[in-house]
């Protein structure tokens, strides 16, 4: 077990942590099409609806959701034909459209939260734990 910076057991670490991420994140897919399956939507449907937490423009949730302005525009187009969404004028923007929850987009959208929150994999962690993850991972991306 060579370290300090030797490699052999920070190799071992590295590759340790890079599985423990990935198996997590895997399990974080799992939670979410649980969720999804539970609920009748599509695992892309509840990630939109968590992360319209205000009026925001497709583009906008693009951003937040990780994909392309194109896979939005069909998720959107699923969500307003369940009428959980509103393409409405953007107030500052003509060229724009904000996405807004409708009433029953704000129940489903509360039901997918709750969903989330149970059994979620972050569970085991305290608040203070939490907190350290998310900034541990911020630095990390931050570094990519």
């Amino acid at each position: 077990m060579v370290s300090q910076t030797g490699r052999p057991a920070d190799d071992q670490l590295d590759r340790d942590v890079c599985k423990l991420v990935h198996q997590f994140a895997q399990g974080l897919d799992v939670h979410v099409r649980g969720v999804a399956d539970q609920l009748g939507l599509t695992p892309s449907q509840v990630v939109a609806l968590r992360e319209l937490t205000e009026p925001i423009t497709a583009r906008e949730l693009a951003a937040r959701m990780f994909c392309e302005p194109s896979n939005v525009t069909f998720v959107l187009d699923r969500l307003e034909q369940q009428d959980l969404v509103q393409r409405r004028p953007h107030p500052t923007d003509r060229r724009a459209k904000q996405i807004v929850l409708t009433a029953e987009g704000k129940r489903r959208r509360g039901a997918v939260l709750q969903r989330l929150r149970n059994h979620s994999p972050l569970n085991p962690l305290t608040p203070d734990q939490r907190q350290s993850l998310c900034e541990l991972l911020q630095t990390l991306v931050a570094h990519q």
